[in-house]
């Protein structure tokens, strides 16, 4: 994922820094068995060109974006909580992919597809406008010193482009745990004109979706006290 120059409506992301970092990770056996098991029938490999998202999940349903899912255990949670939607997912950490092709292949969720590379690119380029349901962003690296602010994903050039590829009527999804990081996304989201809040608390930060499962990371951070803030919009 990237930080992009703000584009034109139809150009894509011009390329300046990464707002992910490939960290060191090994992979389990487990991980590394799912891609030759399971990466066949949930692996999309980039290319660039328009995705056919029928023929890729066999079915047309409403389509989802997530950017960047961890190790997966929300998604597979989400998918299987909501049949009828389909799940693109994008990661680019290799035994988070294993991890969530594991669960998809082991419990039969049938309703996610992944693409392990860069979240931008695909959108760029597989994805066209207006071809978006809804977009998944949750808990994206806060980068917390502010010389590094600027990698952080959530960007207006970032969102308006977003907002460009989702349908009107559809949504967006963000989570984050860090409150400078929430407040700035708030400040950017709100800012975006295709964009409609759907929150009515007077904060601006809309109440935990029920399909959102807290994660184990979230359930201990609530134990301490820590806070976690959800925005919800709508593509006007």
């Amino acid at each position: 994922m990237t930080t992009p120059d703000t584009p034109q409506p139809d150009a894509p992301f011009m390329r300046v820094i990464k707002t992910y970092v490939l960290r060191a990770g090994r992979m389990g056996p487990g991980q590394t068995r799912a891609f030759d098991q399971f990466g066949p029938q949930f692996l999309v490999p980039y290319q660039p060109e328009r995705l056919d998202a029928t023929a890729t999940f066999g079915r047309a349903a409403p389509l989802i974006l997530e950017i960047g899912f961890g190790m997966g255990d929300a998604t597979a949670k989400i998918a299987q909580t909501r049949p009828d939607d389909n799940f693109l997912c994008c990661e680019v950490h290799a035994p988070g992919v294993g991890a969530l092709l594991k669960r998809c292949g082991e419990e039969g969720i049938g309703n996610i597809r992944i693409v392990q590379h860069d979240a931008i690119e695909v959108m760029d380029h597989m994805l066209g406008d207006n071809s978006l349901d809804g977009v998944h962003i949750f808990f994206p690296d806060p980068w917390h010193k502010s010389r590094h602010h600027k990698r952080r994903l959530i960007q207006s050039p970032f969102v308006n482009r977003l907002a460009h590829h989702i349908k009107p009527g559809g949504y967006l999804h963000l989570a984050t745990d860090w409150e400078p990081y929430a407040e700035q996304m708030l400040q950017v989201v709100s800012a975006e004109p295709l964009l409609k809040n759907t929150a009515t608390d007077a904060s601006g930060f809309a109440p935990k979706p029920s399909y959102r499962p807290l994660t184990k990371f979230e359930n201990r951070g609530l134990k301490l006290g820590h806070g976690v803030w959800d925005l919800v919009f709508t593509k006007v």
